[in-house]
């Protein structure tokens, strides 16, 4: 009986996907943020460009890795990376994985403004005007002068090339490009579309973030922090808390409240006569207004009393707005003038 040996060939991984592997590793050891993003239609072009823009901006601060996704899982299993099951379930298609030093949103905001020239293709719809300008195309005239008129450019030949006469409009915002208006555009130089990448994951301190959670709004956020420090000072000057921006606005508010206070009461010193004389002559005004013809039955038809300006009468009637100028009451009746006034009023 013959015995059957079994050998078993040990497959040999090339030491390029090991060293690719180890790099990984590196890298995520190295970098907190890792995100990912949709290979698909991606041209390596396009991703060489923009490492180099990435590159002069935030020097490594960013790195961007294409490589195959299954040596991406063992690196990300190896440097035991914390909330890899997350990401391991969408890394589906062919991606390309980023390795960040900034935070996810930073990232995400790099990352989506880096927009590159891309040229007309036809189907394509275009969101602003594209239009020729006077110039030389150095393209040599022959079938090509019956191109430029299906798409009514007017053109002259010139020194043995195509020059196009005047500025031309060749399609508006919502229009969509045909194949004629691609072709010539490629053949201008023209190119009306962008291209670049889009962040679709981000994976930092194991919380994975997709691309909506990631997209903020500056001006948005930064009307709010606004809002909130005023509400804030607002508040801390309410209970007088021991901050000077807070304490100055309390100040304020407190000498504001006694002034109206005192002059509710007739409370009278040097410092607020004059202001709670007039708020007294914007009340004794008010009534005699109010009394019409009575008051000519009680004899006090012929006082003569200066009417308070509006903005004193909406102060009494709304006490909140007490944020009444030095100078405007520097304008008023004069205490003299005030006395003799209310002297004839009630005799």
């Amino acid at each position: 009986m013959s015995i059957m040996r079994l050998i078993v060939k040990q497959k040999v991984v090339p030491s390029w996907k090991e060293e690719e592997v180890n790099e990984l590793v590196k890298l995520m050891k190295e970098y907190p943020v890792l995100g990912i993003i949709d290979a698909k239609d991606v041209p390596a072009s396009l991703i060489q460009k923009i490492k180099v823009m990435l590159r002069d901006k935030v020097d490594d601060a960013i790195v961007i890795k294409s490589v195959k996704n299954n040596l991406f899982l063992i690196a990300l299993e190896k440097a035991d990376v914390k909330g890899k099951e997350k990401l391991k379930e969408v890394i589906k298609d062919q991606k390309i994985f980023v390795f960040s030093k900034l935070n996810p949103f930073m990232l995400a905001a790099m990352i989506n403004r880096m927009r590159l020239p891309a040229p007309a293709k036809a189907g394509m719809k275009v969101d602003r005007e594209i239009a020729v300008e006077p110039m030389d195309t150095h393209l040599q005239p022959g079938p090509l002068l019956s191109a430029f008129g299906k798409l009514k450019i007017p053109t002259k030949v010139q020194n043995g090339t195509i020059w196009i006469a005047k500025r031309t409009v060749l399609a508006k915002p919502g229009d969509v490009i045909s194949a004629d208006l691609a072709s010539m555009l490629q053949r201008l130089g023209i190119s009306p579309g962008e291209v670049g990448l889009s962040l679709q994951y981000a994976l930092d301190d194991g919380v994975l973030l997709p691309a909506e959670s990631l997209s903020l709004n500056i001006e948005e956020y930064r009307n709010s922090l606004i809002q909130s420090y005023i509400q804030a000072i607002s508040l801390a000057s309410e209970i007088a808390y021991p901050e000077p921006e807070a304490l100055k606005l309390s100040l304020i508010k407190s000498y504001k409240r006694a002034l109206h206070l005192s002059a509710e009461i007739g409370y009278i010193t040097s410092d607020n006569a004059e202001y709670v004389l007039r708020v007294a002559a914007s009340k004794a005004y008010s009534i005699v207004a109010a009394m019409g013809d009575k008051a000519k039955e009680l004899g006090i038809e012929g006082v003569q009393l200066q009417r308070p300006p509006e903005g004193e009468k909406k102060e009494e009637k709304k006490e909140e707005k007490k944020e009444e100028k030095a100078e405007e009451e520097k304008k008023e009746l004069s205490e003299e003038e005030l006395s003799s006034g209310l002297g004839a009023l009630f005799g």
